[in-house]
């Protein structure tokens, strides 16, 4: 039985998933074409991805193919109540609310597993971690899972070079058609979105602070460029601190832009990237922010610790008085500040990257038992059929190769 904070928010609920239905016309179709082929008849699929309209589009497709499915959120302060309200309305399991404690969010990851699901579809490896150590007994049932972030692909790549992972999982964070628009034209926007609305400050003529420069860096540096910001980053990637040097940026060692930032944001998928000695030289007022999937990256444990006091200075917003008396402000806890203090990606982009999580269970689902436990790509043809439908419906034609021009490439 479900377990929300309020039934009676659906049709609020229901209003958000209207918009974006109207505005991911890539999914739309891939749901008309499972509901007339059913792949997922008699299968269970458990999903935990941040709990907005645009996620509960995708579940709703899933559940056009047949599936059974059981749904949580993939952060306590992304789930909108409203949406989870009206998932539940429409006969869904849900187990998700809004600010839920760690122990509360927990709890709702293992619901959703204990229904013994087919498939997973995980946002930084959350169910698959609980699956393999806590619902061993389940795993033979699984034919695989998605994986959607950069983070849980980092996570599953080391169980896999440790020989724990026991099912197939699919990274459809590698799809060309997910993290080359969402990763960077979603971030870009989103985490800005986020930022903006909950701070309510000019951005330009500002220092800020990109930690990270992959395909979600990339987007936030050029956002903030745009803005009118003073633009630096930090990497320990040389390839990656080259191509920003390129693009325009300053690249520097977090220890040096400490001092010089206004604005700070992490989007590396690792841990302790500012940390106590980089608090410790900031400047009175700077602005923490991370877009990165886990509270880690932004040492909030250390600058609890290392604070005098803290007080709610605006909606989303801590500031955290050190000793000598500066203010260093941290937005949504140093969750990810595009979903805990803002929408999430726009639909046009999600709309691409739940096409793959789409198809991408399809695919474990018409291939059961024939996949080989470890992570494994998307298939290229699958990422390109998403890319043809989002072309058509953009109403944008392109050329195809002659047969002669084929011959000539080899292909």
């Amino acid at each position: 039985m479900s377990r929300i904070k309020d039934i009676n928010l659906a049709p609020a609920g229901e209003t958000k998933i209207n918009w974006v239905e109207r505005n991911m016309p890539v999914l739309k179709g891939i749901g008309a074409d499972f509901a007339e082929s059913r792949p997922f008849e008699g299968l269970k699929i458990a999903l935990s991805v941040h709990l907005e309209a645009k996620t509960a589009y995708l579940c709703r497709v899933l559940e056009m193919g047949g599936a059974q499915m059981y749904v949580t959120g993939s952060n306590p302060l992304s789930t909108q109540d409203d949406v989870a309200a009206a998932l539940a309305a429409g006969g869904m399991e849900v187990f998700a609310s809004y600010g839920c404690s760690m122990e509360e969010y927990e709890d709702c990851l293992c619901k959703v597993l204990e229904a013994g699901p087919n498939i997973i579809i995980d946002d930084g490896g959350d169910l698959v971690h609980l699956m393999h150590t806590r619902y061993t007994s389940l795993i033979p049932q699984v034919l695989g899972g998605c994986e959607e972030t950069t983070t849980g692909i980092h996570r599953l790549k080391a169980m896999a070079k440790e020989g724990s992972l026991r099912f197939p999982m699919v990274m459809v964070n590698e799809a060309d058609c997910k993290h080359m628009f969402d990763n960077r034209y979603g971030t870009g926007q989103s985490v800005w979105d986020g930022i903006n609305r909950t701070t309510n400050l000019i951005v330009a003529g500002k220092y800020v602070v990109v930690s990270g420069y992959g395909w979600c860096g990339k987007g936030v540096s050029l956002r903030a460029k745009g803005l009118g910001a003073k633009v630096i980053v930090t990497e320990t990637d040389p390839v990656r601190a080259l191509e920003a040097v390129m693009d325009g940026y300053e690249v520097m060692p977090m220890a040096k832009a400490a001092a010089l930032g206004d604005i700070f944001i992490t989007v590396t998928g690792c841990s302790g990237v500012i940390t106590k000695e980089h608090f410790e030289v900031m400047k009175e007022g700077a602005i923490l922010t991370n877009a990165g999937h886990f509270d880690v990256e932004v040492d909030m444990a250390g600058l609890e610790k290392l604070a005098v006091s803290k007080y709610e200075a605006r909606h989303n917003i801590e500031g955290y008085v050190l000793p000598g008396g500066k203010t260093l402000f941290a937005i949504a806890q140093g969750r990810l500040v595009n979903l805990a203090a803002g929408d999430g990606h726009p639909a046009e982009i999600m709309d691409m990257s739940f096409a793959v999580q789409a198809l991408s269970a399809e695919y474990l689902a018409e291939h059961r038992g024939e996949l080989q436990p470890g992570v494994i790509p998307v298939p290229r043809d699958l990422d390109e059929a998403v890319a043809r439908r989002k072309l058509k419906a953009m109403d944008v034609e392109i050329d195809s190769l002659s047969l002669e021009q084929r011959d000539y490439l080899g292909v």
